[in-house]
């Protein structure tokens, strides 16, 4: 069964599996011990972060591990808040960061701080212009993200960190997705990332400081990990992360080069195979292994049921579950289609014959889909009046862009249709189905009961 979602967990790298079991035999005792079970495990300890370090391209001291990739990111960022709190506490963060970076930033804003988010554009991608004018003299920090982990858009970090540097505003970079294909350029502060990304195993995350920067760690102390992570370290966990790392790093770009033009594949035959279908995210500066395309007329949490059903793992940031009604803050911040989202992340080793197959069952599978929601679209019928209003209170993803569908056929060439909703996604995938079939979207407007959006059929 291809498993297709490594831009949530990547499998076990066979390197990782192998250091891990030789660890478990050489490296349970506290390395910080000075009998001879100790000093082996200070030796693994101290191999493991040099490593790191190379990977990362940091100094050995300036690196220490975590019991995560999140732990990483807060314990970061709260280090870099409190260590400069006497310059300000505005934070300043790009709009489509991971979840850990947000939910600090709102932590912080909960405890007086200042937070400014620094917008996207379509692709999912920040300009440097953007973060200079977010910058101020009351600035302790900023984050910005590699690579998007929903849509693979590659940020500008080296020229982000290059504008924070001359505002001397300390740069916080979440490198979970991009540290197993290479190295983050620039000029950054502060990087944090999780192992599990790679191939290595889960609870183990990474947290580079560079030196001088102003960094005062929270919470009681701890002589451990330079202060900067608290408790005993899960050594032999630490040391199959180091060995994967540079295992996946040793032939990163040769795979990268394969990758690359599968996803190519599909995001050209994609949209071939599947009508009514919007890739999103960088076509060039993107990760090499990630795709993310989203389906009208879909349910999201049904289309990858049913793609599981036929053998694939895939993931999504469709806001049509039953666990939320809100679409994911990425494709939101893009501004882009959320129904029926597809996120595919091609492991290493990933052949051609999987994602052919792959793209086999697609069709077939979405059309099933959309076929239980009512969709495709009725055929086109004789204009009954100039404007029409549809009422699609309680209709949740997709449901009312459905409705829209329908009943644009009922009015003439610059007739408009008025969808009244009370599902939040309606305010992302109105405007985005408008851009797909080329109708005008002529805004909302608030109402008792829910929002009318209004449309105005062009074609």
């Amino acid at each position: 069964m291809p498993y297709f979602d490594t831009a949530s967990a990547a499998p076990l790298h066979p390197v990782a599996r192998q250091a891990l079991q030789a660890a478990l035999d050489e490296g349970w005792a506290d390395p910080a011990r000075l009998y001879r079970e100790g000093r082996r495990a200070r030796l693994l300890l101290d191999a493991a972060r040099e490593a790191a370090a190379e990977a990362v391209g940091c100094r050995a001291d300036e690196l220490v591990f975590t019991p995560s990739g999140t732990h990483a990111v807060h314990s970061g960022m709260a280090g870099v808040l409190a260590g400069r709190r006497r310059v300000g506490s505005r934070l300043v963060v790009s709009a489509v960061e991971h979840s850990s970076v947000l939910h600090a930033a709102d932590a912080h804003a909960a405890a007086g701080g200042t937070v400014t988010q620094v917008a996207v554009d379509r692709l999912g991608a920040v300009t440097p212009a953007g973060y200079e004018a977010a910058l101020g003299s009351d600035t302790a920090l900023a984050c910005l993200q590699s690579a998007n982990h929903e849509v693979g858009t590659v940020q500008p970090v080296a020229e982000v960190a290059e504008v924070c540097r001359a505002a001397g505003v300390p740069l916080l970079v979440d490198a979970a997705q991009s540290l197993g294909w290479g190295r983050v350029e620039g000029a950054w502060s502060v990087l944090a990332a999780s192992a599990h990304k790679w191939g290595g195993p889960p609870g183990v995350g990474l947290l580079a400081v560079r030196k001088g920067v102003r960094f005062s760690a929270q919470g009681p102390a701890d002589e451990r990990e330079s202060g900067r992570s608290a408790g005993f370290a899960n050594l032999p966990a630490i040391v199959a992360a180091a060995a994967s790392l540079r295992a996946v790093r040793a032939d990163a770009d040769a795979e990268a080069a394969r990758l690359r033009i599968l996803v190519d594949r599909l995001r050209r035959r994609v949209v071939r195979l599947v009508p009514d279908v919007e890739v999103v995210g960088d076509a060039d500066r993107r990760l090499p292994h990630l795709v993310t395309f989203s389906c009208l007329y879909a349910d999201g949490e049904t289309l990858l049921h049913e793609l599981d059903r036929a053998g694939y793992s895939v993931s999504s940031g469709s806001s049509c579950t039953s666990s939320t009604l809100t679409p994911s803050h990425v494709l939101r911040a893009m501004g882009v289609l959320s129904e029926g989202n597809v996120r595919v992340s091609l492991p290493r080793g990933t052949s051609a014959d999987e994602v052919n197959g792959f793209l086999e069952v697609l069709p077939g599978t979405v059309a099933g889909v959309r076929a239980k929601l009512g969709a495709p679209e009725p055929a086109a019928a004789a204009p009954v009046a100039d404007a029409v209003e549809v009422d699609a209170l309680g209709l949740r993803c997709p449901q009312p862009v459905i409705e829209l569908a329908r009943a644009i056929t009922t009015v003439p060439v610059g007739g408009t249709v008025t969808v009244v909703s009370d599902d939040e996604v309606a305010r992302l995938d109105v405007p985005a189905w408008c851009a797909m079939r080329g109708h005008t979207y002529l805004g909302e407007t608030p109402r008792s009961a829910g929002t009318a959006y209004r449309v105005r059929r062009e074609a």
